[in-house]
């Protein structure tokens, strides 16, 4: 079984390289151990039988099928997994060097998106999940003509996000006054993940007899709340993706099109790396590709994840140890930025 497993890794490994159906011949000078050449050939023969191979032509060699990309993925991981070279290791640690410091969660995490895409030559989908963690400092309401009023909400992270209210009536002195302050005594120094609906309908209730009038600007600081506090979806590198042979024009135009979809595919990152090959899910546009997950916290919380889009003829054994080093290089920074902020 260890040998049936060497030819079929040496195949998959060179036709990662080549693209090309691999014959015996190539497979025999690729393993460290002799073995003859019809030895080869009966186990490639079984190989294909139990579907882990496939036989374009009558003549060719042979492909791995989905089937064996996947066994092959998982073997690799669970069994004989790869680490980084260290001059690779230093190559990200360069990197992180020069980011880090004074940046912001969002622009470290597109800054990182950015490199994994050149170092891979990979589209790269990031989701940042951090403005969750942030925290309100303060609410204004600023009256703007004639019962119209601007709400403005401020973090902790500097976002100032603003929404104009349009009321049936006129709001007076005192009930501004109220609600600003009622406003920032119970939401000031407030996580923005900790507002939920059910805390919402606590403080409309502990409005009072200003519950009819001031529920609406309340309903209006919800929303700018779960805004802020919203995933974001971003995506680098979509070049790279163009400039694959393997891959068709028209399915990549869909998937760049399809952005905010990868969300509910970055979701299953949160159970450590994760490869999904294009026809195992029904969510994914490109058929001959693969989309390879990993999660990054901030603190010992989810703060995000990356997902490496590529063919699905990808080196899998250098891609899954990048992704598994950035994705601990993005949690100690943003875990240490968290403890500046604390």
């Amino acid at each position: 079984m260890e040998r049936m497993y060497k030819i079929f890794e040496a195949i998959v490994d060179e036709y990662i390289r080549t693209g090309e159906p691999i014959g015996s011949k190539a497979v025999k000078e690729k393993l460290g151990f002799p073995v003859s050449s019809a030895t080869i050939r009966n186990e490639m023969a079984s190989l294909e039988a139990q579907g882990y191979l496939n036989h374009p032509h009558t003549s060719a060699g042979r492909v791995p099928t989905i089937k064996g990309y996947r066994f092959y993925i998982e073997r690799m991981m669970n069994e004989n997994p790869r680490t980084l070279a260290e001059s690779e290791k230093e190559e990200i640690d360069d990197f992180f060097s020069k980011i880090s410091g004074d940046f912001d969660d969002e622009l470290l995490i597109e800054s990182a998106s950015h490199a994994l895409a050149e170092l891979t030559n990979c589209a790269i989908v990031s989701t940042n999940m951090t403005a969750r963690f942030s925290v309100i400092t303060k609410v204004e309401l600023i009256p703007t003509g004639r019962r119209v009023y601007v709400l403005l909400l401020i973090t902790s992270e500097g976002n100032i996000k603003n929404r104009v209210c349009r009321l049936s009536f006129d709001l007076t002195g005192e009930q501004m006054e109220f609600f600003t302050g009622f406003l920032n005594e119970n939401l000031a120094g407030l996580n923005l993940a900790n507002i939920s609906e059910e805390y919402i309908e606590e403080l409309a209730a502990a409005l009072g007899s200003y519950m009819m009038t001031l529920s609406p600007l309340l309903k209006a600081v919800a929303d700018l709340s779960k805004e802020v506090a919203e995933k974001r979806v971003m995506l680098k590198g979509e070049t790279n993706l163009i400039a694959r042979e393997e891959l068709q024009k028209n399915e990549i135009i869909s998937l760049l099109e399809s952005r905010n979809e990868f969300s509910e595919l970055l979701d299953t990152a949160f159970s450590g790396i994760n490869v999904m090959l294009g026809k195992e899910k029904d969510t994914f546009v490109v058929e001959n590709s693969s989309i390879i997950t990993g999660s990054f916290n901030k603190g010992n919380k989810q703060a995000g994840s990356f997902g490496v889009i590529g063919p699905m003829r990808l080196d899998y054994k250098k891609i899954i140890p990048y992704i598994e080093y950035f994705a601990d290089k993005m949690t100690v920074l943003l875990s240490l930025s968290d403890e500046e902020e604390m």
